[in-house]
């Protein structure tokens, strides 16, 4: 076992080989669909967030390269701090999140920018 380096996997197999390849590696890189092409639902979250308030605009099918530039800019753009979720498998897409409520303001930016953006929840 030359330049192997053991990690500890609670998944089948128990310990795995870094860098390996197998499921439990970083994902592939997957290609981003062009705005138009993308139906994105904004809406708020405050559960779970100890009161906090919450923009949050999924799901995004980017690169995760592209979502990172497009959370930077609306985060510029916007004023506040956010993250990039990836909720579920690769078909899931990624979410934006943003600290505050910027609903109509992040709809307004994304509409511009070319996505197909809805309001979702009752607020």
């Amino acid at each position: 076992m030359t330049n192997s380096r053991l990690v500890y996997s609670t998944g089948p197999g128990g310990a795995a080989r870094a860098g390996a390849g197998e499921s439990g590696g970083p994902a592939e890189p997957r290609a981003g669909l062009p705005p138009e092409r993308q139906e994105v639902r904004v809406r708020l979250e405050r559960s779970g967030r100890r009161g906090k308030t919450v923009t949050v605009a999924s799901p995004l099918v980017l690169t995760e390269e592209d979502a990172r530039k497009l959370l930077g800019d609306l985060k510029r753009r916007l004023g506040s701090g956010g993250t990039l979720q990836s909720p579920g498998g690769a078909e899931a897409g990624l979410a934006l999140e943003l600290q505050g409520d910027h609903a109509e303001r992040l709809v307004a930016e994304l509409a511009n920018r070319g996505y197909r953006v809805r309001r979702s929840g009752g607020q």
